[in-house]
């Protein structure tokens, strides 16, 4: 684990905005513009008006690039208006989110701290996921308009006793809590510790593990980009000085971390299914053809409202290699279930790769299924949804503002084990490989970095 450091976050003053609740917003990544028009409207004070700052506030319609300048400005104003206020003394932050799953209530328990930047594969901090260039530069020209933190990297590290985060939990006693519910439920409490004998002890145990970023891959990169680039302009300010000379302890040399133990219980992968547009409609028939020599192939389910009763089973099974397909021209769903031959094939034509890249649910589906059997290689990118549900309101024609959809794959979710294995292998994953649940939320602190 990299260096780990207290801080003293901003934190919204509730005498001020009122309802944290009302404050809060979940990563930009996964905000469309329906729920960024919510949030707008949940509060003045709400982050979406920093993390996706509209070029007219007032403009639920605007299609304009992000004002990224205005976000600054009123991070400014925030601050003198004492709607955002620094907290006293350094800290580190217990963050508990409590939600309702299948029935079921979790508590996923963490701490947020500065972690000092590290570039991928040159420390102990572990990618899983590839990066685009289109989202770094949108981040990037954000955290250079704020000079801050406005949400947090999503860490996982391993503690097979849960030693780490248990310490911090005896430390609770007397601590006033802040909570806040999302929109879609889940109550999240933070607590700030300041107690500097408790950071160093947390310090020192978490020093020799490992990081595996969950979520945030593109706002850890921009955030070394942005330390290079502020490395650079001080230098240059300084020219008497030696490159070696950036101070240690400068604020662009952290970000912002929420660090999860990987054997929390409260610790969710779910899947993330796949609805192909844009393709050919293959027929039930036409997919055993063309998939038969790969895999065993059984016709499952009659329509889309077998999708719940196709993906029990799924996840009954939970086998990597068992996938299964939604036909929209014979309304019926097969499952296909792995041969030898597949495995022979994927590593003929994925031999660049891992014998554990290659035994991913995910990998058989978009370089085997989809590529290669079903020549789909330039095809559009798939909608991502993680529900029955979603898949159910896809193959009705039922999702707002998406295209008719040919083809539906159940795919089930790679495990935290296998994700430690291929970042320590140093391998992405594919695209949508992983959906922690919950997400993080943007908000509660924010690390300023100026």
């Amino acid at each position: 684990m990299p260096d780990i450091r207290a801080f003293r976050g901003l934190r919204y003053n509730l005498a001020q905005v009122g309802s944290l609740s009302e404050c809060i917003a979940p990563p930009y990544d996964v905000i469309d513009a329906n729920l960024q028009s919510k949030l707008y409207d949940a509060s003045p004070y709400n982050i979406i008006r920093l993390e996706l700052p509209r070029s007219n506030p007032a403009d639920a319609t605007a299609t304009a690039s992000p004002d990224y300048e205005q976000a600054g400005k009123t991070l400014r104003a925030w601050q003198n208006e004492k709607i955002l206020q620094p907290d006293p003394d350094p800290a580190i932050y217990v963050y508990h989110q409590q939600f309702e799953l299948f029935g079921q209530s979790f508590l996923r328990r963490s701490f947020m701290a500065k972690i000092r930047l590290e570039p991928f594969g040159q420390g102990s901090v572990y990618p899983h996921e590839q990066t685009f260039p289109k989202a770094k530069e949108d981040r990037l020209r954000l955290l250079r308009a704020t000079a801050a933190n406005l949400s947090q990297i999503f860490g996982l590290y391993p503690d097979p006793e849960n030693e780490v985060q248990d310490f911090l939990e005896s430390k609770l006693l007397g601590v006033l809590g802040t909570e806040a519910i999302d929109h879609l439920g889940v109550k999240h409490t933070l607590w700030p510790i300041s107690d500097l004998e408790t950071i160093q002890r947390l310090s020192a145990m978490i020093a020799n593990r490992p990081m595996f970023v969950a979520d945030g891959h593109h706002r850890y990169e921009t955030a070394c980009t942005y330390r290079d680039e502020v490395a650079s302009q001080y230098r240059n300010n300084n020219p008497s000085q030696s490159d070696t000379e950036f101070p240690d302890d400068h604020p662009a040399n952290f970000v912002l971390c929420a660090l999860v133990s990987m054997n929390d219980p409260g610790l969710l992968v779910l899947p993330t299914h796949r609805l192909l547009h844009g393709i050919p409609d293959f027929t039930t028939e036409e997919l055993h053809t063309k998939l038969s020599p790969y895999f065993d192939c059984e016709l499952v389910g009659q329509g889309p409202d077998s999708t719940g009763a196709v993906w029990a089973e799924l996840d009954r099974l939970d086998e990597q290699w068992i996938l299964a397909l939604y036909s929209r021209a014979s309304q019926q769903w097969t499952r296909i279930s792995a041969k030898q031959e597949a495995a022979d094939r994927l590593e003929t034509i994925a031999a660049e790769h891992s014998a554990q890249w290659r035994e991913l649910g995910v990998s058989a589906l978009h370089r085997l299924v989809l590529e290669d059997a079903l020549g789909l290689k330039d095809a559009p990118t798939p909608t991502y949804v993680h529900s029955v549900q979603e898949v159910i309101d896809g193959l009705k024609g039922n999702l707002p503002n998406q295209p008719d959809f040919q083809l539906a794959a159940l795919v089930m979710p790679a495990s935290v084990d296998q994700i430690e294995t291929l970042c320590t292998l140093g391998e992405r994953m594919p695209q949508k490989s992983t959906y922690f649940y919950p997400k993080l939320a943007s908000g509660l602190v924010i690390n300023p970095i100026d």
